[in-house]
Protein backbone atom coordinates (compact mmCIF):
# COMPACT_ATOMS: atom_id res chain seq x y z
CA UNK A 1 0.00 0.00 0.00
CA UNK A 2 2.73 2.20 1.09
CA UNK A 3 4.19 1.84 -2.63
CA UNK A 4 1.39 2.48 -4.25
CA UNK A 5 1.17 5.68 -2.23
CA UNK A 6 4.76 6.43 -2.98
CA UNK A 7 4.04 5.97 -6.74
CA UNK A 8 1.02 7.66 -7.04
CA UNK A 9 2.62 11.01 -5.07
CA UNK A 10 5.79 10.77 -7.53
CA UNK A 11 3.27 10.77 -10.43
CA UNK A 12 1.02 13.91 -9.11
CA UNK A 13 4.55 15.70 -8.61
CA UNK A 14 6.12 14.93 -12.14
CA UNK A 15 2.53 16.01 -14.02
CA UNK A 16 3.14 19.19 -11.89
CA UNK A 17 6.60 19.49 -13.31
CA UNK A 18 5.77 18.70 -16.74
CA UNK A 19 3.28 21.57 -16.80
CA UNK A 20 5.11 23.93 -14.78
CA UNK A 21 7.46 23.64 -17.61
CA UNK A 22 5.41 23.42 -20.43
CA UNK A 23 3.80 27.05 -18.86
CA UNK A 24 7.75 28.42 -18.51
CA UNK A 25 8.49 27.35 -22.00
CA UNK A 26 5.21 28.94 -23.34
CA UNK A 27 6.16 32.43 -22.09
CA UNK A 28 9.75 32.55 -22.97
CA UNK A 29 8.51 31.75 -26.40
CA UNK A 30 5.58 34.22 -26.19
CA UNK A 31 8.42 36.79 -25.05
CA UNK A 32 11.14 35.73 -27.78
CA UNK A 33 8.60 36.59 -30.14
CA UNK A 34 7.54 39.61 -28.71
CA UNK A 35 11.01 41.00 -28.84
CA UNK A 36 11.96 39.42 -32.46
CA UNK A 37 8.31 41.48 -33.60
CA UNK A 38 9.63 44.62 -31.45
CA UNK A 39 13.03 44.21 -33.34
CA UNK A 40 11.70 43.47 -36.63
CA UNK A 41 9.56 46.54 -36.35
CA UNK A 42 12.20 49.17 -35.48
CA UNK A 43 14.14 47.89 -38.38
CA UNK A 44 11.00 48.72 -40.57
CA UNK A 45 10.84 51.75 -38.86
CA UNK A 46 14.47 53.01 -39.87
CA UNK A 47 15.02 54.20 -43.48
CA UNK A 48 17.68 52.54 -45.42
CA UNK A 49 20.13 53.97 -47.60
CA UNK A 50 22.30 51.78 -49.95
CA UNK A 51 25.96 52.96 -50.34
CA UNK A 52 27.11 51.26 -53.99
CA UNK A 53 31.49 50.91 -53.77
CA UNK A 54 33.73 50.04 -56.29
CA UNK A 55 34.63 46.42 -54.63
CA UNK A 56 34.55 45.44 -50.90
CA UNK A 57 38.03 43.72 -50.48
CA UNK A 58 40.35 46.87 -50.47
CA UNK A 59 41.56 48.53 -47.67
CA UNK A 60 39.97 51.72 -48.99
CA UNK A 61 36.78 50.93 -49.20
CA UNK A 62 36.72 48.34 -46.16
CA UNK A 63 37.49 52.12 -44.31
CA UNK A 64 34.93 53.53 -46.70
CA UNK A 65 32.54 50.83 -45.30
CA UNK A 66 33.53 51.23 -41.46
CA UNK A 67 32.50 55.13 -42.09
CA UNK A 68 29.56 54.54 -43.15
CA UNK A 69 28.36 51.90 -40.60
CA UNK A 70 29.76 54.28 -37.39
CA UNK A 71 27.34 57.26 -38.99
CA UNK A 72 24.40 54.88 -40.04
CA UNK A 73 24.44 53.64 -36.01
CA UNK A 74 24.61 57.62 -35.09
CA UNK A 75 22.06 58.46 -37.15
CA UNK A 76 19.35 54.91 -36.49
CA UNK A 77 19.60 54.15 -40.77
CA UNK A 78 19.41 50.61 -42.21
CA UNK A 79 22.77 50.98 -44.37
CA UNK A 80 23.47 48.04 -46.45
CA UNK A 81 27.20 48.19 -48.21
CA UNK A 82 27.34 46.43 -51.25
CA UNK A 83 30.35 46.47 -53.93
CA UNK A 84 31.11 44.11 -57.45
CA UNK A 85 33.89 41.94 -57.12
CA UNK A 86 35.75 43.62 -59.24
CA UNK A 87 36.27 47.55 -59.18
CA UNK A 88 35.76 47.53 -63.27
CA UNK A 89 32.06 45.91 -63.62
CA UNK A 90 30.06 48.92 -63.89
CA UNK A 91 27.36 46.47 -65.05
CA UNK A 92 27.04 45.03 -61.60
CA UNK A 93 26.82 48.26 -59.77
CA UNK A 94 24.21 49.46 -62.69
CA UNK A 95 22.25 46.79 -61.33
CA UNK A 96 23.02 47.36 -57.95
CA UNK A 97 21.21 51.19 -57.91
CA UNK A 98 18.20 49.95 -59.71
CA UNK A 99 18.11 46.97 -56.57
CA UNK A 100 18.04 49.90 -54.43
CA UNK A 101 15.41 51.68 -56.31
CA UNK A 102 13.15 48.64 -55.98
CA UNK A 103 13.73 47.92 -52.53
CA UNK A 104 13.01 51.02 -51.46
CA UNK A 105 16.26 53.03 -50.71
CA UNK A 106 15.75 56.69 -48.94
CA UNK A 107 19.05 57.13 -50.38
CA UNK A 108 21.86 56.14 -52.70
CA UNK A 109 25.49 57.05 -51.96
CA UNK A 110 27.84 55.76 -54.33
CA UNK A 111 30.91 55.81 -56.59
CA UNK A 112 31.04 55.43 -60.28
CA UNK A 113 33.11 52.59 -61.95
CA UNK A 114 32.31 54.70 -64.98
CA UNK A 115 31.84 58.20 -65.21
CA UNK A 116 29.40 57.94 -68.02
CA UNK A 117 28.24 54.31 -68.24
CA UNK A 118 26.76 54.28 -64.54
CA UNK A 119 24.55 57.60 -65.43
CA UNK A 120 21.45 56.05 -66.70
CA UNK A 121 20.74 54.15 -63.38
CA UNK A 122 21.65 57.06 -61.07
CA UNK A 123 19.56 59.46 -63.11
CA UNK A 124 16.59 56.69 -62.80
CA UNK A 125 17.24 56.66 -58.54
CA UNK A 126 16.82 60.42 -58.79
CA UNK A 127 13.67 60.50 -61.48
CA UNK A 128 12.32 58.53 -58.96
CA UNK A 129 12.68 60.66 -56.00
CA UNK A 130 15.63 59.22 -54.37
CA UNK A 131 18.62 61.69 -53.51
CA UNK A 132 21.78 60.58 -54.80
CA UNK A 133 25.33 61.42 -52.90
CA UNK A 134 28.81 60.76 -54.89
CA UNK A 135 31.98 59.94 -52.66
CA UNK A 136 35.53 58.83 -54.01
CA UNK A 137 34.69 58.83 -58.50
CA UNK A 138 32.25 61.29 -59.88
CA UNK A 139 29.35 59.99 -62.32
CA UNK A 140 28.14 62.04 -64.87
CA UNK A 141 24.82 63.65 -63.88
CA UNK A 142 23.46 66.91 -62.99
CA UNK A 143 20.78 65.33 -60.61
CA UNK A 144 23.30 64.60 -57.80
CA UNK A 145 22.61 66.59 -54.47
CA UNK A 146 26.14 66.09 -52.94
CA UNK A 147 29.68 65.13 -54.41
CA UNK A 148 32.10 64.41 -51.34
CA UNK A 149 35.88 63.12 -52.54
CA UNK A 150 38.75 64.34 -52.54
CA UNK A 151 40.34 66.75 -54.95
CA UNK A 152 41.38 64.42 -57.11
CA UNK A 153 43.11 66.94 -59.74
CA UNK A 154 45.48 68.79 -56.90
CA UNK A 155 46.11 65.33 -55.17
CA UNK A 156 47.95 65.08 -58.45
CA UNK A 157 49.41 67.85 -58.48
CA UNK A 158 50.65 66.80 -54.85
CA UNK A 159 52.54 63.96 -56.04
CA UNK A 160 53.97 65.70 -59.25
CA UNK A 161 55.40 68.78 -57.12
CA UNK A 162 56.61 65.96 -54.94
CA UNK A 163 58.48 64.19 -57.68
CA UNK A 164 59.98 67.63 -58.98
CA UNK A 165 61.26 68.48 -55.56
CA UNK A 166 62.75 64.78 -54.88
CA UNK A 167 64.80 64.28 -58.42
CA UNK A 168 67.10 66.69 -60.37
CA UNK A 169 67.45 67.01 -64.15
CA UNK A 170 65.21 65.28 -66.29
CA UNK A 171 62.30 63.28 -65.49
CA UNK A 172 61.23 60.29 -67.67
CA UNK A 173 57.61 59.40 -66.09
CA UNK A 174 55.54 56.22 -65.69
CA UNK A 175 51.98 56.77 -64.96
CA UNK A 176 50.05 53.51 -64.00
CA UNK A 177 46.33 54.10 -64.17
CA UNK A 178 43.23 52.37 -63.84
CA UNK A 179 40.40 52.47 -65.92
CA UNK A 180 40.32 55.41 -68.19
CA UNK A 181 36.47 56.08 -67.61
CA UNK A 182 37.17 56.37 -64.10
CA UNK A 183 36.94 60.04 -63.70
CA UNK A 184 39.06 60.15 -60.53
CA UNK A 185 41.78 58.62 -61.83
CA UNK A 186 41.71 61.15 -64.99
CA UNK A 187 41.44 63.82 -62.84
CA UNK A 188 44.89 62.42 -60.77
CA UNK A 189 46.95 62.05 -64.18
CA UNK A 190 45.94 65.38 -65.45
CA UNK A 191 47.38 66.91 -61.97
CA UNK A 192 50.45 65.37 -61.45
CA UNK A 193 51.21 65.74 -65.46
CA UNK A 194 50.09 69.46 -65.31
CA UNK A 195 52.59 70.22 -62.55
CA UNK A 196 55.37 68.70 -63.99
CA UNK A 197 54.89 70.33 -67.30
CA UNK A 198 54.15 74.07 -65.58
CA UNK A 199 57.61 73.66 -63.86
CA UNK A 200 59.39 73.72 -67.48
CA UNK A 201 61.63 70.70 -66.14
CA UNK A 202 63.14 68.60 -69.04
CA UNK A 203 60.54 65.43 -68.97
CA UNK A 204 58.93 62.48 -71.01
CA UNK A 205 55.65 61.39 -69.77
CA UNK A 206 54.67 57.48 -70.84
CA UNK A 207 50.89 56.15 -69.38
CA UNK A 208 49.40 53.04 -69.37
CA UNK A 209 45.76 51.82 -67.97
CA UNK A 210 45.23 48.52 -66.31
CA UNK A 211 42.21 46.67 -65.39
CA UNK A 212 42.09 47.96 -61.18
CA UNK A 213 44.28 44.60 -59.83
CA UNK A 214 47.31 44.00 -57.85
CA UNK A 215 48.26 41.83 -60.53
CA UNK A 216 47.25 43.68 -63.87
CA UNK A 217 49.30 46.66 -62.05
CA UNK A 218 52.49 44.32 -61.99
CA UNK A 219 52.59 43.23 -65.26
CA UNK A 220 52.14 46.63 -66.90
CA UNK A 221 54.55 48.45 -64.79
CA UNK A 222 56.91 45.66 -65.84
CA UNK A 223 55.83 46.34 -69.07
CA UNK A 224 56.28 49.79 -69.17
CA UNK A 225 59.57 49.49 -67.48
CA UNK A 226 60.89 47.27 -70.24
CA UNK A 227 59.74 49.34 -73.00
CA UNK A 228 61.62 52.22 -71.24
CA UNK A 229 63.95 51.84 -68.88
CA UNK A 230 65.32 55.26 -68.74
CA UNK A 231 62.09 55.90 -66.53
CA UNK A 232 63.14 56.78 -63.17
CA UNK A 233 59.65 58.52 -61.77
CA UNK A 234 56.63 56.32 -61.17
CA UNK A 235 52.98 57.72 -60.39
CA UNK A 236 50.45 54.76 -59.23
CA UNK A 237 47.10 56.61 -58.84
CA UNK A 238 44.94 53.83 -56.59
CA UNK A 239 45.94 51.25 -54.28
CA UNK A 240 45.78 48.45 -56.49
CA UNK A 241 48.22 50.41 -58.86
CA UNK A 242 50.39 51.01 -55.73
CA UNK A 243 50.47 47.74 -54.83
CA UNK A 244 51.24 46.71 -58.08
CA UNK A 245 53.50 48.44 -59.42
CA UNK A 246 55.95 48.57 -55.89
CA UNK A 247 56.34 44.86 -56.44
CA UNK A 248 57.31 45.15 -59.88
CA UNK A 249 60.14 47.31 -58.44
CA UNK A 250 61.07 44.94 -56.14
CA UNK A 251 61.55 42.55 -57.80
CA UNK A 252 63.15 44.20 -61.00
CA UNK A 253 66.00 45.45 -58.15
CA UNK A 254 65.12 49.39 -59.47
CA UNK A 255 64.26 50.77 -55.94
CA UNK A 256 67.71 52.72 -56.11
CA UNK A 257 66.22 54.30 -59.34
CA UNK A 258 63.12 54.82 -59.72
CA UNK A 259 60.98 56.33 -57.74
CA UNK A 260 57.34 56.20 -56.75
CA UNK A 261 54.46 58.29 -56.31
CA UNK A 262 51.39 56.70 -55.18
CA UNK A 263 48.21 56.82 -53.58
CA UNK A 264 46.05 55.19 -50.61
CA UNK A 265 47.72 53.56 -48.24
CA UNK A 266 47.30 49.89 -46.30
CA UNK A 267 49.72 47.95 -44.59
CA UNK A 268 51.44 46.26 -47.30
CA UNK A 269 52.22 49.72 -48.90
CA UNK A 270 52.89 51.38 -45.55
CA UNK A 271 55.52 48.48 -45.40
CA UNK A 272 56.92 49.31 -48.99
CA UNK A 273 57.34 53.03 -47.94
CA UNK A 274 59.80 52.00 -45.06
CA UNK A 275 61.66 49.54 -47.19
CA UNK A 276 62.44 51.88 -49.80
CA UNK A 277 60.15 50.87 -53.01
CA UNK A 278 57.57 53.45 -52.61
CA UNK A 279 58.64 56.81 -52.23
CA UNK A 280 55.68 59.12 -51.35
CA UNK A 281 51.92 58.10 -50.59
CA UNK A 282 49.19 60.89 -51.08
CA UNK A 283 47.10 59.72 -48.38
CA UNK A 284 42.80 60.22 -48.88
CA UNK A 285 40.65 59.79 -46.11
CA UNK A 286 37.88 56.91 -46.48
CA UNK A 287 36.70 56.62 -43.15
CA UNK A 288 35.47 60.17 -43.37
CA UNK A 289 34.17 59.52 -47.24
CA UNK A 290 32.14 56.91 -46.02
CA UNK A 291 30.68 58.64 -42.83
CA UNK A 292 30.14 61.76 -44.41
CA UNK A 293 27.83 60.19 -47.14
CA UNK A 294 25.77 58.59 -44.72
CA UNK A 295 25.66 61.60 -42.77
CA UNK A 296 24.71 63.67 -46.15
CA UNK A 297 22.07 61.00 -46.86
CA UNK A 298 20.20 61.42 -43.83
CA UNK A 299 19.87 65.03 -43.89
CA UNK A 300 18.94 64.83 -47.43
CA UNK A 301 15.89 62.47 -46.36
CA UNK A 302 15.14 64.81 -43.11
CA UNK A 303 14.94 67.78 -45.24
CA UNK A 304 17.55 69.73 -44.07
CA UNK A 305 19.16 71.82 -46.06
CA UNK A 306 23.00 71.16 -46.97
CA UNK A 307 25.66 73.76 -46.26
CA UNK A 308 27.22 73.05 -50.00
CA UNK A 309 26.53 70.28 -52.79
CA UNK A 310 30.53 69.44 -52.53
CA UNK A 311 32.80 68.29 -49.88
CA UNK A 312 36.62 68.34 -50.40
CA UNK A 313 37.88 65.41 -47.99
CA UNK A 314 41.50 65.97 -47.10
CA UNK A 315 44.80 64.14 -48.69
CA UNK A 316 48.15 63.79 -46.71
CA UNK A 317 51.25 63.46 -48.44
CA UNK A 318 53.32 60.74 -46.44
CA UNK A 319 57.26 60.06 -46.81
CA UNK A 320 59.96 57.84 -45.06
CA UNK A 321 60.54 61.45 -43.01
CA UNK A 322 57.23 61.99 -41.38
CA UNK A 323 55.70 58.20 -41.52
CA UNK A 324 56.54 57.96 -38.19
CA UNK A 325 54.50 60.89 -36.84
CA UNK A 326 51.88 59.88 -34.22
CA UNK A 327 49.29 61.96 -36.39
CA UNK A 328 50.44 59.83 -39.40
CA UNK A 329 50.83 57.00 -37.61
CA UNK A 330 46.80 57.25 -36.86
CA UNK A 331 46.30 57.72 -40.27
CA UNK A 332 47.50 55.28 -42.45
CA UNK A 333 47.07 52.60 -39.48
CA UNK A 334 43.18 52.61 -39.30
CA UNK A 335 41.62 50.74 -36.37
CA UNK A 336 38.30 51.89 -37.99
CA UNK A 337 39.22 48.60 -40.69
Amino acid sequence: MRNSRSSFSWAVFATVVVILLAITSGIFIFMKKSQNSALFNADLNRDYVAVIGKSEKSSFWISVSSGARAAAAEYNLDMRFIAPDSEEDYVSQNKMIRDAIDDGAKAIIFSAIDYNANSAAINEAIAAGIPVVVIDSDVNSDGVSCRIMTDNYEAGRMAGLQALEDNNGKLVIGVVNYDINSANGQERERGFCDAVRESGRDCEIYTINCPSTKDDAYEGTCRLLEEHPDINVIAALNELMSLGSGYAIRDMGLKQSVDIYAFDSNVISVGMLETGEIDGLVVQNPYSMGYLGVETAYQLINGIQLPSDRIDTTTTYVNYANMYDIDIQRMIFRFDE
